[in-house]
């Protein structure tokens, strides 16, 4: 299998273009201001990632920033103060404030040369409209959690896009998906008969952070530390092809 045997990218999005965990936790840090105690940075991210994951699961059609909203008073509550309507609000409103990865914007519009690039996300649209500009290119089609209803790791969400992308004449076989998260994207991608790139950006930390662990083991095809390895990589491809 070589990334040359592709012909359109599909991509998680936070956690794997825009930087959410430095996002989260920024956006986090007036609520960690009045709580007791000292919390680290991974700390904070994995219980998110626990209140996130059961709020989705809880209230899958909910738009993304009114959930955020909840899990922000859910982890106020866990941290033992008050929680406060404007501070849930602020947080989440916050993704369009996420700062994109480095080599993202670079990367996309190498790749977007030889590619299709098509965006799976958790987020609403209004969110994602806000992380675009940073992302410095335009998206052949862009499927949201608020467009399918439901969050991943549901398999829904993935036969929503393979749907959507085979009434444009795309097959699973011409996608790699491309994403961060084993919970989130790997696992079910594999379930749904796709081919995978991991974006490993966690390679140098510990634990799982922003993300729950994978449910089931998983294999992905290709590993990269980053979007710039990948676009690297595709130029290596097409100098062997010649």
């Amino acid at each position: 299998m070589q990334l040359t045997d592709f012909d359109v990218l599909t991509f998680d999005c936070y956690g794997t273009l825009i930087d959410w965990e430095s996002g989260i936790y920024a956006a986090l840090r007036p609520l960690l201001a009045r709580t007791p105690g000292q919390k680290s940075r991974e700390e904070v991210l994995e219980t998110f990632a626990r209140h996130e994951s059961e709020q989705e699961a809880a209230t899958p059609a909910m738009r993304y920033s009114d959930l955020l909203a909840v899990v922000h008073g859910r982890l106020a509550r866990h941290w033992g103060v008050a929680p406060s309507e404007a501070e849930d609000r602020r947080f989440g409103a916050s993704v369009s404030d996420w700062p994109a990865f480095e080599d993202t914007a670079g990367a996309l519009q190498y790749l977007q040369k030889h590619y299709k690039l098509v965006i799976l996300s958790n987020v609403d649209r209004e969110s994602f409209k806000g992380s675009n500009p940073r992302l410095g290119v335009t998206f052949d089609a862009i499927y949201t959690a608020e467009d399918v209803g439901s969050y991943k790791p549901d398999p829904r969400n993935f036969a929503y896009m393979l749907d959507r992308l085979r009434e444009r004449g795309i097959a699973p076989g011409q996608i790699l998906h491309t994403a961060q998260s084993l919970f989130h994207d790997h696992v079910p991608a594999k379930q749904a008969g796709l081919a995978t790139a991991w974006i490993d950006r966690r390679h140098d930390a510990q634990g799982w952070g922003a993300t729950m662990p994978p449910s089931a083991g998983v294999q992905p095809d290709f590993r990269f530390t980053s979007m710039a390895a990948l676009a690297e990589a595709h130029r290596e491809a097409l100098e062997r092809k010649g």
